[in-house]
């Protein structure tokens, strides 16, 4: 059944569309990432424009967050002061992600800086997701055992404005949350992403966030970021499509929930693996967009005139 969208000005079937929310929404529940990540490069794959691509998925994610931090957070594992943190340093990068994204799309440039910013980001975060997937297959095959010492003072112990988080038995500086979130605010307004794909790996690695908190800490801090991006993309670009988004939504919210289900209960390695896999795909294939000769040479298109 097709549907048409306003704003994309496109028909599309419906039926693709619930399904791609509901998968999306699936990873979401199941990895605490916000699937922008994904959804964003499928919607252009489809035929939305990147610009709407970018400001509607920001908004599917929002709804898919809310499920999943709900689904986490009954289960107390969100940690609600260091989301706070991170949510703060996620509105401020937001903000100034937006406006660089609307000086963008006034020169006319914003389409190929997103293709240019997901091949990076996703060659990068899915090769090392792979990379260290594989590591992790092959140390559990060989019967190795992680042999946790302790860990050594480094520069970010030697931050200051330190805060003591309880739930996740941490005593650290909020300046470095609170760059991790500006960071994932700017990629959330330029590229349509929660930024889970960042935010779990830094709060893992750099935080060194208890594993049991990282997941619905991720999704509550992406809720307000990316409800934040589609505000403003709302107010300064107007590329929100709001019938692309409903129907996305419906998907997104079922699928979190199933996701989280299905997190708690299967083995992380074969999941994390089968998700790099994923990620250098849709990466593979927007590079391959990129250096391929399009079947329209060039397109008309109105360009708005900075003053």
């Amino acid at each position: 059944m097709q549907i048409y969208l306003p704003i994309a000005e496109i028909s599309i079937n419906i039926f693709l569309l619930l399904a791609m929310g509901g998968g999306v929404g699936f990873l979401s529940g199941m990895f605490g990432v916000g699937g922008g990540f994904l959804m964003t490069p499928l919607l252009i794959f489809v035929g939305i424009p990147p610009a709407v691509a970018v400001a509607t998925e920001a908004n599917q994610i929002t709804a898919a967050s809310v499920s999943g931090a709900l689904a986490h957070g009954r289960r107390g594992g969100i940690d609600y002061k260091m989301g706070g943190v991170l949510i703060i340093g996620g509105a401020i990068g937001s903000y100034f992600g937006s406006m660089i994204f609307t000086v963008l799309k006034a020169t006319g440039q914003v389409d190929l800086m997103i293709s240019l910013a997901y091949v990076l980001f996703l060659g990068a975060i899915g090769g090392m997701m792979f990379v260290e997937s594989v590591r992790s297959i092959l140390r559990n095959r060989r019967g190795e055992q992680p042999t946790p010492g302790r860990r050594h003072r480094t520069w970010i112990d030697a931050l200051p404005f330190k805060m003591r988080f309880r739930t996740s038995k941490m005593y650290v500086s909020a300046i470095l949350p609170l760059a991790i979130g500006g960071l994932v605010g700017v990629l959330a307004a330029i590229m349509g992403v929660g930024g889970g794909f960042i935010m779990v790996p830094a709060m893992i690695y750099l935080l060194h966030m208890p594993i049991k908190v990282v997941i619905g800490t991720s999704l509550f801090q992406i809720t307000f970021v990316t409800a934040n991006v589609t505000f403003l993309h709302s107010v300064n670009t107007q590329t929100v499509d709001v019938v692309l988004a409903l129907i996305l939504l419906i998907g997104a919210v079922i699928g979190a929930q199933l996701g989280a289900r299905v997190g708690l209960k299967l083995k992380g390695e074969q999941l994390r693996i089968l998700l790099a896999m994923l990620v250098l795909v849709v990466c593979a294939k927007m590079a391959v967009d990129l250096v391929v000769k399009p079947d329209e040479l060039y397109s008309v298109t109105s360009v708005e005139v900075v003053h």
